[in-house]
């Protein structure tokens, strides 16, 4: 595989995840990292060092592992414990949902649906967009297809996938995979124990630190906060992420092909998934 790259068009993004799910168990990290950039360094288009890291990151959960020894692990070493304290001070002291509603640039007063305008904000032009009404019932396909459906649909990849199917880790192809998830665009951090006030507080106290664009209550007992970083280093933005699980955050959604709330939708039991916070600024910035 190393031998023969793809050229670009051919599948590049997918050829790093597939080969770095096979150098795990060979190399570490940072010689898989030099490895890719010298093998794509002629593919035909610039291949940026964040896109190789991304992939090597991604694709440690399914590493390949040689015959006799234990299933592909996750390294959840790497994620801190919860630091209750921190949490509860933060809780405590920090606004709730009210304050969360008060703060959001643009307020959603109305019963109107306002699904198809949020995500046009969220993903603007018309890229590849996976969206389902379960985990079972999805399809990856243009945002234009996607039209005057998302409002009754519960579950949305949170960035644009690079291709319309993929390879699961198990060889079966599929239109909602990691392998055809793109380049990271919005991080989410859930919060699902304790109340929806105290988790109000703690994405309040996380946006002092990444851009808050969107908060969107599950329907059940959660609240799912979107901070924009793209372009970002995947240090920082892991970095980030560590200091989210230490106040609480489902360690989950750091695999960038998970399913996440789709703003402003309706869940599987008819709740209204309610958007309590938009902030689209940090976004337009980018342009």
């Amino acid at each position: 595989m190393l031998a023969a790259p793809p050229r670009a068009g051919e599948g590049v993004h997918d050829w790093l995840f597939r080969v770095a799910r096979q150098l795990h168990s060979h190399l570490p990290a940072g010689e898989i990292i030099a490895l890719l950039e010298t093998s794509v360094a002629n593919c035909g288009r610039h291949v940026p060092r964040n896109e190789i890291v991304s992939a090597v990151q991604n694709s440690l959960p399914c590493a390949w592992q040689p015959k006799g020894q234990a299933v592909p692990v996750m390294s959840t070493a790497k994620w801190p414990k919860v630091n209750t304290e921190q949490r509860a001070a933060i809780a405590r002291d920090g606004g709730g949902l009210v304050d969360l509603w008060e703060t959001s640039r643009i307020r959603i007063e109305s019963n109107e649906s306002k699904t198809e305008s949020i995500v046009d904000r969220l993903f603007p032009g018309n890229p590849l967009l996976c969206c389902g009404k379960s985990n079972s019932d999805f399809d990856t396909m243009p945002r234009e297809s996607w039209r005057g459906q998302l409002s009754q649909l519960q579950f949305i990849v949170p960035s644009p996938m690079s291709a319309v199917t993929g390879q699961t880790k198990d060889g079966r192809e599929s239109k909602h995979t990691l392998s055809n998830t793109g380049e990271r665009r919005f991080l989410i951090c859930e919060f699902d124990s304790g109340t929806a006030d105290e988790h109000a507080a703690l994405l309040l106290h996380l946006a002092t630190f990444a851009p808050l664009v969107c908060a969107v209550h599950s329907g059940g007992k959660s609240l799912h906060g979107w901070f924009f970083v793209a372009g970002q280093p995947d240090d920082k933005i892991l970095k980030f992420f560590c200091y989210a699980v230490s106040l609480g955050a489902d360690r989950a959604t750091w695999t960038r092909s998970q399913f996440v709330r789709m703003p402003d939708g309706t869940r599987d039991n008819g709740n209204h998934q309610t958007v309590y916070f938009l902030n689209f600024k940090p976004m337009e910035s980018t342009r």
